[in-house]
């Protein structure tokens, strides 16, 4: 497949799924007349193998969780570095990559390494604790009156710091900026990310929102847009849109890496979409992910504004731009394609890049499991990283998979509701200029 703005189709919805965004042809009845009862749109037919909500649910999630646990140690290292580091590839769980992490820089003094998640996952699980308590779709306002009162006043076990603590001193400077903003300097949600440096910091935890929106890759693109007003701007606003719509698409039931991959060219714009559509393209011809790491690096390089020195950004790194994207999303679709859907090759390839690999594995983590349901993420990784980061990773996805249903029942209520005003409304004579008085 071609992934070029004039080649790639658009992909239907799957049938059966309510898409509250849709329009359709409605009969014109008179306005006495009761509006007509939709009927239920059929179940579409699927596969005995075809992973459930609760199953994808749960893949999705303990996927990103792995997959930045297995980036942590190797984060912002080059692929050169990791190779020397571990006499070879990352295949699994490793170490942290000074053995004087304590010390250190610029880590210390987080423990990364030994199955240890890291802020992408805490943020996350965060979310999913919003969504829990708001138990319906939600906005930039929700993260003042519930994401910021989560991490500035609840102590919780942080793995990197082997205590507990408030996830306020865990959390990187762009996350505390939602703080500084919402909680001291009471800014107006919608608008509070702007002035924020421009990353990865809000697409990283957007795959609740994916999950909320299973099938609906257009309304999850607006979900997370929304919140993540409070966090981002620009191409990192962006991407956090684009992400939550793949996880969204990769839930419908005949769902491949391609679709996904189609569905999120649909929806990005700007440098975006140019940049998911040239790593896309260096990576369709690729099924090797240990080749693949050069070239989806050089297809992406021309839209990231880090630059070549991961540790030491170009002076353009994360400002506003309608022409450059983050890096990690686009890497990370690529490396979907180019493991075809396997967790163990998407999230290896994934870490193995490395620069912001624990980002980029958590998404393509998040895709792939979403993709195969729980038990496409290897247990001997799930156990452990559960084990060293004192987590209960499947009770997230299941938590959210039971809200997921709640919002679509709502969902289906509402589109009723709008249905019936709308047939009303429409059956009224349209007055005409004889007509008028």
């Amino acid at each position: 497949m071609t992934y070029t703005s004039d080649t790639a189709p658009e992909a239907p919805d799957a049938p059966g799924l309510l898409d509250v965004g849709a329009t359709q042809a409605l009969p014109v009845t008179p306005a006495t007349a009761a509006p007509p009862t939709p009927a239920a749109p059929a179940a579409p037919p699927v596969r005995p193998d075809t992973p459930s909500l609760e199953d994808r649910a749960i893949g999705c999630l303990v996927g990103a969780a792995v997959g930045d646990a297995l980036g942590g140690p190797v984060e912002g290292r080059t692929p050169e570095e990791i190779v020397k580091r571990y006499g070879g590839r990352v295949t699994g769980i490793v170490g942290p990559f000074h053995d004087d992490w304590r010390t250190a820089r610029p880590l210390a003094p987080y423990h990364k390494g030994n199955g240890h998640v890291t802020d992408d996952t805490l943020m996350t699980h965060a979310l999913v604790r919003v969504y829990e308590s708001v138990r319906d779709h939600l906005d930039a306002y929700d993260v003042a009156d519930h994401l910021v009162p989560d991490l500035i006043g609840t102590p919780r076990w942080i793995p990197e710091l082997e205590a507990e603590a408030l996830p306020l001193q865990r959390i990187f400077l762009a996350e505390k900026w939602i703080v500084a903003r919402l909680h001291y300097g009471h800014a107006d949600p919608r608008e509070a990310g702007v002035g924020n440096i421009v990353n990865c910091g809000a697409a990283m935890y957007m795959a609740p929102v994916g999950v909320v929106n299973a099938g609906n890759p257009d309304r999850a693109y607006a979900e997370a847009l929304d919140i993540a007003g409070a966090h981002q701007s620009s191409y990192g606003r962006e991407a956090a849109g684009v992400f939550a719509a793949a996880v969204a698409a990769a839930f419908t039931p005949d769902a491949t890496p391609s679709s996904v991959v189609v569905q999120a060219l649909r929806l990005a714009k700007d440098g975006t979409r140019a940049a998911i559509e040239a790593v896309c393209e260096a990576a369709a011809p690729l099924d090797d992910h240990e080749s693949a790491v050069a070239a989806l690096r050089a297809a992406v390089a021309p839209f990231d504004t880090v630059g070549p020195d991961y540790r030491n950004p170009s002076l353009g790194a994360r400002r506003p731009s309608r022409l450059h994207a983050i890096e990690e999303l686009p890497v990370a679709l690529g490396m979907l394609l180019v493991g075809g859907g396997d967790y163990r090759s998407t999230v290896l390839g994934s870490v193995n890049y490395g620069r912001d690999c624990d980002s980029i594995a958590t998404m393509s983590g998040a895709l792939a499991g979403a993709l195969r349901g729980a038990p496409a993420v290897p247990e001997e990784w799930s156990a452990e990283v559960a084990r060293a980061s004192r987590l209960d990773l499947q009770a997230p996805g299941a938590a959210l998979a039971t809200v997921a249903r709640e919002i679509f029942t709502r969902d289906r209520a509402r589109a009723r509701t709008h249905e019936q005003a709308f047939t009303a409304i429409s059956a009224i004579p349209a007055l005409t200029e004889a007509g008028v008085r």
